[in-house]
């Protein structure tokens, strides 16, 4: 088992339940970090057997464009993703921060981290 992890992955969206955030959008950042059977890749140095880095990119990005009123949404539909499309991975946990979120007060960003893994 191994792990790979994309960090700051920044993004424009249009998420909230304020109208104003779907219209507008805001700055977010994700973090993506996945557990996978990473052996056969390692020995074979074949991009077909391991998490490709840049369908995992992908994958947080088309999510993201998706706009969803809560962030514990659009991170589940990414970490669903993930498992669904990339076979070697068993575990799939995503950071979600909305920055300089509207709520009143001074806070440079909000975030939920949400943890799936695949049912054996």
């Amino acid at each position: 088992m191994g792990e790979i992890k994309l960090k700051d992955i920044r993004v424009y969206a249009h998420h909230g339940c304020l109208p104003e955030e779907t219209i507008i959008g805001s700055d977010y950042l994700v973090q993506l970090h996945v557990g996978a059977d990473l052996a056969s890749s390692a020995l074979s140095d074949r991009l077909e057997e391991t998490a490709d880095y840049v369908l995992l990119h992908k994958i947080v990005v088309d999510q993201m464009k998706v706009p969803s009123k809560l962030l514990e949404h659009v991170a589940l539909r990414i970490n669903q993703t993930i498992l669904k499309e990339v076979a070697c991975v068993q575990w799939s946990e995503v950071t979600v921060s909305k920055i300089n979120p509207p709520i009143g007060g001074d806070v440079d960003r909000v975030s939920i981290i949400l943890r799936s893994t695949r049912d054996n």
